[in-house]
């Protein structure tokens, strides 16, 4: 018996025009049912050119032919507006595809001291030895800790036409507030000058081709979030935790803004997992599991667990990230994990 689960599924592979992302995770199928072979959906789609909303109507009915059980497809596009005249405006209508960038990627986290950053620089690490190419921009603004975890401390150049290069470290391209401030100089912004930064990191740098930008964002639900979320449209977050309830109750809550905003969660990283002694003892200092848990609670994927390992504090302090000093060491393969599960949950 087709399920409505099963045609929401089938609409998943149906992509919006020109984007990476599909209309499940846009927001824009509102209804969806399914009753004696016959499939009914309801999509709400503004400030769109008539073609795109035509194309959309086309493939979502051969999707959902596709379907094992369907015999009858009817598919109601209900369309406000042009993309610059009338109706209500687009949720994305203000982001801006960056050229030559695949995927966007957000790697969040609910609250602080999590390890979203070190899991941000092995991750890109892991994917650039996977060889993909690969960004990584710092939107932490308040406390950047990307140039010190990657051991960079220059200035970047600007190109002929005005825009920042991006620095580049391990195969991978770096983009930082902290580039830019002398020493321990710090940011003491309110948030539209936040927004004009991310805008500008994202849309004024010479990223070049390349298959993801993973953008390592500050703790909470906050103004940079939005701001990433509004400026470009977003393939998905990766969130970031600890095993324990404090941690992951506020990850509920990370979860719950990308939701809102239409951004996919591509899965959940539980870090700091659990510790071995050097007797070989295993310690679960903050617990263990609470983040496979959660992702079987959200229904998002689990991307995998990094234990507590002394040598990937020290890597990050020296500016020479674990998956590049000790790729094949144990510290090391468990980043290379969630970068290659990542990559099975994109394609």
């Amino acid at each position: 018996m087709v399920t409505e689960h099963d045609l929401t599924e089938a609409l998943k592979t149906v992509k919006y025009p020109g984007y990476s992302r599909d209309i499940v995770s846009f927001g824009l199928v509102k209804e969806v049912a399914a009753k004696n072979g016959a499939a009914s959906v309801v999509i709400h789609l503004t400030g769109a050119k008539p073609e795109v909303g035509q194309q959309i109507k086309t493939e979502s009915e051969r999707a959902l032919r596709a379907v094992p059980g369907v015999e009858m497809v009817y598919v109601e596009l209900k369309q406000q507006g042009g993309p610059t005249t009338g109706g209500t405006q687009s949720p994305w209508s203000q982001q801006n595809k960056v050229a030559g960038i695949k995927r966007i990627v957000a790697v969040a986290s609910g609250k602080g001291g999590v390890g979203k950053s070190t899991v941000s620089v092995n991750l890109a690490c892991a994917l650039a030895q996977l060889g993909t190419t690969v960004g990584l921009l710092d939107c932490d603004i308040y406390g950047p800790s990307i140039p010190l975890m990657m051991g960079v401390n220059e200035k970047p150049t600007i190109s002929d036409d005005g825009k920042m290069v991006p620095l580049s470290q391990y195969g991978v391209r770096l983009m930082s507030i902290g580039f830019l401030l002398e020493g321990d100089q710090p940011v003491i912004w309110r948030g539209p000058m936040i927004m004009k930064t991310i805008q500008q990191f994202l849309l004024s740098v010479e990223w070049g081709e390349l298959d993801f930008l993973l953008v390592d964002l500050p703790p909470g639900t906050g103004d940079a979030q939005l701001s990433l979320c509004q400026t470009v449209p977003l393939d998905g977050g990766v969130v970031v935790t600890t095993p324990q309830e404090a941690s992951l109750g506020v990850v509920r809550k990370g979860i719950a803004m990308f939701q809102k905003v239409n951004v996919p969660i591509l899965g959940i990283v539980e870090n700091m997992s659990y510790f071995t002694t050097p007797s070989g003892d295993r310690v679960e200092i903050f617990g263990h599991g609470g983040g496979r848990t959660e992702a079987e609670r959200q229904h998002v994927p689990f991307l995998g667990e990094v234990p507590l390992f002394t040598e990937i504090r020290e890597a990050g302090d020296r500016g020479m990230p674990i998956v590049v000093s000790a790729a094949e060491q144990p510290p090391g393969q468990a980043f290379t994990k969630v970068a290659e599960a990542l990559q099975r949950v994109l394609t």
